[in-house]
């Protein structure tokens, strides 16, 4: 991933703003349910590539990772359950969506251990075309900051997600060697943030509600700049996170430390700014303000092609509602609603009569 981009003002409105709004869509029901409906997606595509890839390929997919693959889309359904009544012990360690997020991420590091294209858990080369399909399946359920709520345990070399407001919001952390994950759409306008409560904590204690937290230091007035009189000030220290209630509140990111090479963890304490109470009535409200598409998607630009322009490949998801026909394979055609996974053609190989498995061209010839 590139390295994290300039420093973020958080004493600036806009930036602070901006950040509440992520940290608010990262951890919202909405989110969580598109991460899930992108890897049953994926899981689907994968099995399917165990099933009916023909041996003779190079390029194969490990039937071993199956299990975890589905025991994945379990943990998410079961944290799902939970969210939706407003459970968000879901993201500590060991709960549904904290595995789902771990598991996940191995899956995609270990997607295809070839040597001509990875190497020590890291792929260095572009995928084969096939596997590059199946991989962007993967990448549709990954969101940059999906880790902002999962449980930072409090041991000494490990400090809240968030030290800077850059990981967030700088468009670098969305960049990836051989990917890019999409960088939210904010809205034109950003409501204002919530009047911060008198709820404070330091570092080490039990976070005692859900919701979104700023670092802040505390010093005493003093009299004449001597003697302290009781009263506090306060001003920020450093990026808002979300803790999850029942965990310990994390420390942050202080100085480099030249001595060891690394930067030292250090104490602070924490302001309850905002107390997540969301769907604890089983409710869940209108989130589509979080998913607010690109001036100019993929989507919209298919919608303006001429119908016979529009092709997509096997494992791709479909753009437009309507009628699909394979390319170089006129007699066979489909009818899929957008947000589908495009199919392979089961087809005869000329000359041989053998029937066998193609991943084809998909070509839009009517608009539903």
């Amino acid at each position: 991933m590139s390295a994290a981009g300039t420093p973020y003002d958080m004493q600036d409105q806009e930036t602070r703003r901006r950040v509440f709004w992520l940290l608010k869509r990262l951890t919202s029901y909405s989110l969580w349910e598109r991460k899930r409906d992108a890897w049953q997606a994926f899981a689907a595509a994968y099995e399917n590539a165990v099933q009916i890839w023909p041996e003779s390929q190079p390029e194969q997919m490990d039937a071993d990772r199956l299990p975890r693959i589905f025991e994945t889309l379990s943990a998410f359904n079961k944290g799902l359950d939970q969210l939706r009544s407003g459970h968000r012990f879901v993201w500590r360690t060991g709960e549904p969506l904290q595995v789902a997020v771990v598991n996940s991420g191995a899956i995609a590091s270990f997607l295809y251990p070839h040597p001509d294209y990875w190497e020590r858990g890291a792929q260095f080369a572009p995928y084969p075309d096939k596997v590059e399909t199946l991989h962007r399946l993967l990448l549709a359920s990954q969101y940059e900051g999906e880790y902002a709520p999962i449980e930072v345990p409090f041991v000494a070399h490990m400090a809240a997600r968030y030290s800077s407001a850059g990981g967030l919001l700088n468009q670098d952390a969305y960049r990836y060697q051989f990917y890019e994950l999409p960088y939210p759409v904010f809205p034109d306008v950003l409501p204002p943030l919530p009047a911060a409560t008198d709820i404070v904590i330091s570092s080490g204690r039990c976070v005692p509600v859900d919701g979104i937290w700023e670092p802040i230091k505390i010093e005493r007035e003093k009299l004449f700049g001597i003697v302290p009189i009781g009263v506090k000030s306060t001003e920020n220290n450093g990026c808002f996170n979300y803790l999850v209630m029942g965990t310990k509140a994390p420390n942050i990111v202080g100085d480099w430390n030249q001595a060891v090479s690394k930067a030292d963890r250090i104490g602070t304490h924490w302001r309850l700014l905002w107390e997540d109470t969301r769907y604890r009535n089983g409710v869940i409200p209108d989130e589509s303000g979080y998913f607010l598409a690109p001036k100019e998607s993929y989507e919209e630009a298919a919608k303006e092609q001429p119908v016979g322009e529009v092709e997509v490949r096997t494992g791709e998801v479909c753009p437009v509602s309507g009628t699909w026909e394979a390319k170089g394979f006129h007699t066979h055609r489909v009818e899929l609603s957008k947000g589908k996974v495009m199919p392979d053609v089961l087809a005869n190989v000329p000359g041989s009569g053998e029937r066998r498995v193609h991943w084809v061209t998909w070509r839009l010839i009517k608009r539903v």
